[in-house]
């Protein structure tokens, strides 16, 4: 799955955070990580583990010591993994989530290996309307300067403020 990781922690930073100044494009790797992670190790359990996101964040905090910018920067990153966990459905397997402290992951599936094909489909379709939703509500549909700027510096604008107002409108 890929539509549904995206939407879901745009639209999660969104209505937890608000925060306009985050870096989204981060926050959409992070929550893409743990799959490219997974496939890229095999299935390594530490993949789709709460140690996953905890130590990216405890190795930004040290990395970015002294350094405020870098730091609000590169949290971004295992935020998203962290959306990624929840969105997944981490949670429902223990020895998955919890792993190394909570037994052997070996006997826990992959969380998207639980769910049916229509199921999967479904959650794509929702993805897309999600991702439909942020476009249109940041502004990024008909104003290029917005999202200009989104790939530039992974701010989206939600509301769009004066400076990208239309004339008239």
């Amino acid at each position: 799955m890929l539509l549904w990781f995206v939407a879901t922690s745009l639209v999660a930073m969104r209505w937890c955070f608000g925060d306009p100044a985050i870096d989204h494009r981060l926050i959409v790797a992070g929550a893409l990580l743990p799959d490219v992670l997974h496939a890229a190790t095999g299935g390594a359990p530490l993949a789709h583990s709460l140690a996953l996101p905890v130590c990216g964040l405890v190795a930004v905090m040290l990395l970015t010591i002294g350094r405020r910018r870098a730091r609000r920067r590169w949290l971004a990153l295992p935020i998203g993994v962290f959306w990624h966990q929840v969105f997944d459905g981490a949670w429902t397997q223990p020895a998955l989530f919890w792993w190394p402290f909570a037994g052997d992951a070996a006997e826990a599936t992959l969380p998207l290996a639980t769910r049916g094909i229509w199921l999967i489909c479904i959650m794509e379709l929702a993805g897309l309307l999600g991702c439909w939703w942020v476009w249109r509500s940041a502004g990024m549909a008909h104003k290029p300067q917005v999202r200009a700027d989104f790939w530039r510096t992974g701010r989206l604008a939600y509301g769009a403020g004066p400076q990208y107002r239309r004339e008239g409108g």
